[in-house]
């Protein structure tokens, strides 16, 4: 008789049987909360008695001016103090010091609501790692979050991180997480500024993390908000370009080298360029451009995804992979000079047929794409030299 695996409890018989000891340590970075750091603690720790769970409340202070420490230790908390400044730094601080199982994270201005915890940990009782709020479905009260980052800012962030990570979450900058022990040994988290939440859902696809997503509400805060809209949204743009070869130059360089290649063959079939208005438009040195830095723009992606990956940093992206499987610096090489040998043919061509007096207005065109194979081929043979850098190892005899 097949033994299936026991179905896991669900909220409501959980509640009935007895939990699991898990320790579970709440964690908030705090600068000048003075007026809300203990209603966060307070609460924190009423819902760690109704629990059950035994915990602690962390609260690491990043250079209050305010007093906000005094007050959290009043409140009970334990609270550490991290000299650099910055959202990651000082959770790096509370979570080195946080010795629960799991751990809750969130922000101590009172915009979560940490009398209701049961939604993140729940999960990670059926088995994920990592668990996401959503402010979104669980309701964005008025005023707490500005137009610009609720419909423009985090929206795109999410996008691009669940193109780049895989994992489809749709508020990827919600501050109240949870996550397990060991989860958190395994993503490795390194940044410390505010693209610290960027980084945990980009590791966490990287390692094959479980990820759950549960609604939590999000409430208007009493002081001033410590995000910079512009820096802070450029330190997130910036951390997914640099980590996320794919979108940096993949997907860029095959837009660019599609543009560039209907651009080139708009002479051939239109030599004397296309008519807009009373203007003529010949898109010759446009479609050689935009092609050049297309083909580039490939390139650059399979190299920067190899010396990733040579540092130990997991990259899935399926081209990258074919040349690592597929192809050695010799194939590149000789890639490389057949293209600059078709376009020096090419322009030999052309200097026959203009010496023979046979020129046309096409032959424009087709020394668009002579011009375009030289370079093209020039640039793969130079980045060549590095592939073979990259992939030595793997073809050595």
């Amino acid at each position: 008789m097949i033994k299936h695996p026991p179905r896991p409890a669900r909220r409501e018989e959980r509640q009935r049987t007895p939990r699991p000891l898990y320790k579970v340590s709440i964690v908030m970075p705090c600068l000048n909360e003075a007026a809300t750091v203990g209603v966060c603690i307070r609460k924190a720790l009423s819902w760690l008695e109704r629990s059950g769970f035994p915990g602690e409340v962390i609260v690491v202070d990043n250079g209050s001016s305010d007093g906000s420490a005094e007050l959290a230790e009043r409140a009970g908390a334990k609270v550490v103090h991290e000299s650099r400044s910055g959202y990651g730094n000082a959770y790096h601080r509370g979570l080195a010091e946080a010795s629960g199982d799991f751990i809750i994270m969130g922000d101590s201005d009172d915009t979560y609501d940490f009398s209701e915890l049961d939604a993140l940990i729940d999960p990670l009782l059926d088995g994920h790692d990592l668990v996401m709020g959503n402010r979104y479905k669980g309701g964005i009260r008025p005023g707490a979050m500005t137009w610009s980052h609720r419909y423009i800012g985090t929206p795109v962030i999410s996008t691009l991180l669940r193109l780049s990570s895989g994992v489809q979450v749709g508020d990827s900058q919600c501050g109240m997480r949870a996550f397990t022990r060991k989860a958190l040994e395994k993503m490795q988290l390194r940044c410390g500024g505010m693209e610290f939440a960027s980084e945990m859902l980009m590791e966490a696809g990287r390692r094959g993390l479980r990820v759950a997503e549960v609604a939590v509400p999000y409430y208007s805060r009493a002081n001033e908000s410590k995000l910079s809209t512009f820096r802070d949204g450029w330190r997130h743009l910036r951390f997914i370009l640099v980590n996320t070869p794919r979108i940096a130059f993949v997907l860029p360089g095959l837009l660019l080298a599609l543009l560039g290649l209907m651009s080139l063959a708009l002479p051939l079939t239109s030599p004397e360029g296309l008519e807009i208005g009373s203007l003529t438009w010949q898109p010759v040195f446009a479609g050689s451009i935009l092609t050049a830095v297309g083909a580039q723009g490939l390139m650059l992606g399979v190299l920067s995804s190899l010396y990733a990956q040579s540092r130990g940093i997991v990259v899935h992206d399926s081209l990258a992979t074919f040349f690592q499987e597929k192809v050695r610096l010799e194939h590149l090489l000789i890639l490389a000079a057949l293209l600059v040998l078709a376009g020096a043919a090419l322009d030999g061509l052309l200097m026959i047929l203009w010496l023979a007096g046979s020129a046309t207005a096409a032959n424009i065109g087709l020394a668009a794409v002579a011009q375009t194979s030289i370079i093209i081929g020039g640039q793969w043979g130079l980045s060549a030299i590095l592939y073979g850098l990259l992939t030595e190892d793997r073809w050595r005899a």
